[in-house]
């Protein structure tokens, strides 16, 4: 489990084809990485992908045909910027919100406009998204927890305050830009619990 709140920028390093789904080495950037371990969790642009090699400033770790069709990891180049962060510890202070790691679509940049000293950006997201995400809910876009401001039939909007512009990926992510989405995970919860009761009255 994560919490959407990003503790270092990265960058992609290389990514090596291998027998149908990709190798990636992330340059950990300024991602605190003091005792990793092997098989350890690590959101990358919120995809929640195992440690499987690593040095003092690299981690390794494999996507999946289901991860690359899913996420924006497929389509990444090298040297990309990525938001990283470690999975939570029991201990941890959740600022932000629960986040699994689970990609649930991709979303596109809309627009990016200047609001006093922060931002407003609309994302487009799919239909079948679009119906978990509520107005001051909250929602995981590249693995930063984000406060839902609006929400129409085509998208939802965010304000990003200077601090997360300027500490995650989304410096350098422009309107046009495929991202990573993942609903809150009380939506799904909630749906499955009434589509019993229903199932179970009828």
């Amino acid at each position: 489990m994560f919490t959407g709140i990003i503790e270092g920028v990265g960058r992609l390093a290389a990514s090596e084809a291998r027998g149908g789904d990709v190798r990636l080495r992330v340059d950990v950037g300024s991602l605190p990485f003091e005792h990793v371990q092997l098989g350890e969790s690590i959101a990358v642009n919120g995809v929640c992908l195992t440690v499987v090699a690593f040095d003092a400033r690299h981690f390794q770790a494999d996507a999946s045909t289901e991860t690359l069709s899913l996420t924006t990891l497929g389509q990444l180049v090298v040297d990309a910027p990525l938001n990283l962060e470690r999975a939570m510890r029991p201990t941890d202070r959740l600022g932000g919100h629960l986040v699994s790691g689970h990609v649930d679509g991709l979303g596109q940049v809309l627009s990016i406009h200047e609001d006093a000293r922060a931002q407003r950006w609309r994302f487009a997201a799919p239909a079948a998204l679009l119906r978990y995400i509520a107005k001051k809910g909250s929602i995981c876009v590249d693995g930063v927890s984000l406060t839902v401001n609006e929400v129409d039939a085509e998208g939802f909007e965010v304000a990003l305050i200077p601090h997360t512009v300027s500490h995650t990926a989304f410096a350098a992510t422009g309107v046009g830009d495929a991202v990573n989405l993942e609903i809150d995970l009380v939506a799904r919860y909630v749906e499955r619990l009434l589509g019993e009761r229903t199932g179970a009255a009828a």
